[in-house]
């Protein structure tokens, strides 16, 4: 369903789904959304208008460069243990702000850098750090090496999310967005049978 609406917002086709009143209606009481969305911050990643969905089908958590702290986490818990999501899409993009001071900083030192942002910075300094030591050189190979590290990151730090995938129960994807196309393109899955990955 992602993907199909990802589809229609490339060719200019959106079809507005659950964006009515009767869907506002339909959420009101309550909220059953099929994917947890964990995505970046930035203000060109909108991930209802990117995949084409309304109210309702998407619980969505957003930080700079999509970095997780305990609030994130309990916000992915709550997507899966209480509304039961089955899957979890981590959404990264080309162009990252977070990406590109964390390697600013990391070329000129985290001298430059104060208040939280430097937070930030370090919390994604582990994948630059990575990416760097595979040899990783290209804009969009260190941006998907921060998508996998981020989905991994979530399994490691949460028991329930790993537990749940364990049992075949949600799925944890990572997606990146260019901004350019507006195409989501899948970097990595874990859970997700084979057939959904092509």
């Amino acid at each position: 369903m992602l993907m199909a609406g990802n589809e229609r917002f490339i060719s200019g086709v959106p079809q507005h789904p659950n964006q009515d009143a009767a869907r506002r209606a339909e959420t009101a009481p309550a909220q059953h959304p099929f994917a947890v969305l964990f995505g970046c911050s930035d203000s060109r990643l909108a991930a209802e208008i990117i995949f084409d969905r309304g109210l309702g089908d998407l619980f969505v958590v957003r930080t700079a460069g999509h970095v997780a702290g305990p609030e994130v986490l309990g916000s992915i818990e709550y997507g899966v243990s209480v509304l039961a999501c089955p899957l979890v899409v981590v959404l990264g993009h080309d162009s990252c702000g977070a990406v590109a001071a964390t390697r600013a900083a990391l070329a000129d030192g985290l001298g430059n850098t104060s208040g939280y942002v430097r937070d930030v910075i370090e919390r994604v300094t582990p994948s630059v750090l990575a990416a760097r030591a595979a040899g990783l050189t290209q804009d969009d190979e260190i941006i998907a090496e921060h998508i996998r590290h981020t989905v991994e990151l979530l399994l490691d730090r949460s028991r329930l999310l790993a537990d749940q995938v364990d049992a075949g129960k949600t799925a944890v994807i990572g997606l990146s967005y260019q901004l350019a196309d507006g195409s989501a393109r899948l970097v990595t899955s874990r859970g997700l049978p084979a057939e959904a990955t092509t």
